[in-house]
């Protein structure tokens, strides 16, 4: 049974910074690829972040750009998700996700195999 959870979200004043992490069990994640999601109320989950099998490629979608950094410890069966500079509008359940089937990204949700239970992440004005 794979299972990711999620830790490190809640609540931040607008410019502070938060640090969500995503631990894999029940199957090793190291060489597959990763993503981070968010699903804002009354809208549909968005990709954020994606992250290859090896870290050495990544992808953000444009409105968190320099802003979010995801990273990844094969080690530690564990992905990252720094998000610095937070807005109001990044203010979402965050989810990370597995891609069982591909050591590449994918920034279309349905491709992903495994989802964790979501984080909440809420930046006040």
């Amino acid at each position: 049974q794979v299972q990711l959870v999620e830790s490190g979200g809640g609540l931040v004043q607008a410019g502070g910074s938060l640090r969500l992490s995503c631990t894999a069990s029940g199957r090793t994640v190291s060489s597959y690829a990763m993503g981070w999601f968010r699903q804002a109320p009354g809208k549909e989950r968005a990709i954020v972040a994606a992250i290859t099998w090896s870290g050495s490629t990544t992808y953000y979608a444009d409105s968190v750009k320099g802003r979010f950094t995801i990273s990844r410890n094969n080690a530690k069966n564990t992905v990252y998700l720094q998000m610095n500079s937070l807005k109001p509008e990044d203010t979402a359940v965050y989810y990370c996700a597995a891609d069982f089937q591909s050591r590449s990204y994918s920034t279309d949700p349905t491709k992903y195999d495994y989802w964790g239970q979501g984080t909440q992440v809420t930046v006040s004005s």
